[in-house]
């Protein structure tokens, strides 16, 4: 039966990232990118569904949280619950669980993530990649599902830096961002091709759906954009290939994410922004960033 696929870490990571003390980017108007740590909570329901999809009903929740700062990187960990009920009647619990540390300027990327099925271990994956500069090639360093080593293409960006340049990249006015991602997720040594389009900016103040959250008044004031983003095997993204999914999110400035979209084709997710808690940005020692 279906249910919310492993990889599903990848866009929440990408997605759901924000960052503790101010990363700086040269080609970000308005000054450097600065966002907000914090401890999303997302409440999970089944959007839409087809015939063919195999899925009823999802239910679930996803618990994130981003801490660190520009001296120490930056740490994620998420963990996504989930009970997806067969238009059969079955039901399958999967239960994922991720954490990484990128260090700035994306030259290390420690991963690990647990995929659990019906509370059997399903799949898993940790390692180390690490390169000279945020652009270089480099070598990723598994130790499961299996140890060994493999390199890490020229251009991929990690996680935290994919969202640092999404962002810079609306800034600017850009409609379109394409990029290579890798995270470590599914076999631990896959790349992603990722295109994303990215709406018209949403003014301060423009919109009031955030109202429900303790803090959605305060985050309603920070800017904002749609965006539409697809993931691809590496090299279909030219080839007029379907994406693998696509996420479509209301991604805010300061790096929270609202407005989750999730859509498999068959069947797709709504994931709600439903708690919000600012975590404390930390400090940097003098003479660092």
């Amino acid at each position: 039966m279906p249910g919310p696929k492993p990889s599903v870490r990848l866009m929440f990571a990408l997605a759901l990232t924000g960052l503790g003390a101010g990363a700086l980017r040269a080609d970000a108007p308005g000054g450097p990118v600065m966002l907000a740590p914090h401890r999303a909570i997302y409440n999970l329901s089944l959007e839409r569904s087809t015939p063919g999809s195999g899925v009823s009903n999802v239910d679930g929740r996803i618990v994130y949280e981003i801490t660190g700062n520009a001296c120490e990187g930056y740490t994620q960990n998420m963990r996504f619950v989930s009970l997806t009920m067969s238009q059969e009647g079955g039901a399958q619990q999967t239960d994922l669980r991720t954490s990484s540390w990128e260090e700035v300027p994306s030259r290390k990327l420690r991963f690990s993530s647990s995929n659990y099925q019906n509370d059997s271990l399903s799949e898993q994956s940790r390692g180390t990649a690490t390169r000279d500069g945020p652009g270089a090639t480099g070598k990723i360093d598994l130790l499961k599902p299996e140890k060994r080593m493999a390199d890490l293409p020229a251009g991929a960006r990690f996680p935290v830096q994919h969202s640092m340049d999404l962002i810079a990249a609306a800034r600017r006015g850009d409609h379109v961002f394409t990029s290579d991602l890798f995270d470590g997720s599914e076999t631990g040594v896959k790349v992603y091709a990722t295109s994303a389009v990215i709406g018209a900016l949403i003014a301060p103040g423009a919109k009031k759906t955030l109202a429900h959250l303790k803090d959605g008044d305060k985050l309603e004031k920070v800017p904002s954009w749609p965006v539409s983003i697809s993931y691809f095997n590496p090299g279909d993204r030219h080839k007029d290939e379907m994406p693998l999914y696509e996420m479509s999110y209301r991604f805010h400035d300061n790096g929270i994410t609202s407005s989750i979209l999730i859509d498999y084709g068959e069947y797709a997710i709504n994931a709600k922004l439903d708690e919000l808690t600012y975590l404390d940005q930390g400090k940097c020692d003098a003479g660092h960033p």
